[in-house]
């Protein structure tokens, strides 16, 4: 079983995004008994909370419902999950930060964008202060950038 973490600063927009579809790509490739997917905020701002509104409308748009509730990345997450996937440059950093300090390390941890040629390096943005036209283009981003990621798990992994 490969286990994927997405992580953003609260897990109510980009994360809980991503994590909607990979799953929703998963699924479609017959490989959800080979993959397991959550996402976590690196702030504890919205435990419990489910997705913003707009989040949810976004992937609702592109046929994907949302089903997730709030949660922060702790150290054990570096040991139950095969990679870590942040949406910023700001969130990667803490990331490794608070991987340091665990020395039972097993994740790997990339940038989102890293799985996106036209895009690498780039932050996907937080659209929670902005408009939906924000959200569409964090849905777009990332749509790109997950299904490069997941053609990287199944040749990585020998999935099939």
């Amino acid at each position: 079983m490969v286990n994927v973490l997405f992580v953003c600063l609260g897990n109510i927009c980009r994360s809980p995004l991503a994590e909607g579809i990979l799953k929703d790509k998963v699924k479609r490739k017959g490989l959800k008994k080979h993959i397991k997917v959550d996402s976590a905020g690196t702030s504890g701002w919205h435990i419990n909370d489910s997705p913003d509104g707009r989040s949810t409308d976004i992937a609702l748009q592109n046929g994907i419902k949302l089903d997730h509730s709030g949660r922060q990345l702790s150290t054990k997450d570096f040991i139950k999950f095969d990679y870590i996937i942040a949406m910023d440059s700001q969130n990667y950093n803490d990331i490794i930060r608070l991987q340091d300090s665990n020395p039972n390390e097993i994740a790997e941890v990339y940038l989102i964008q890293e799985f996106d040629d036209k895009q690498s390096g780039h932050d996907v943005p937080d659209p929670y202060y902005g408009g939906p036209n924000g959200f569409q283009l964090v849905y777009n981003m990332l749509d790109e950038s997950i299904s490069n990621f997941l053609d990287h798990i199944v040749k990585h992994h020998n999935l099939s």
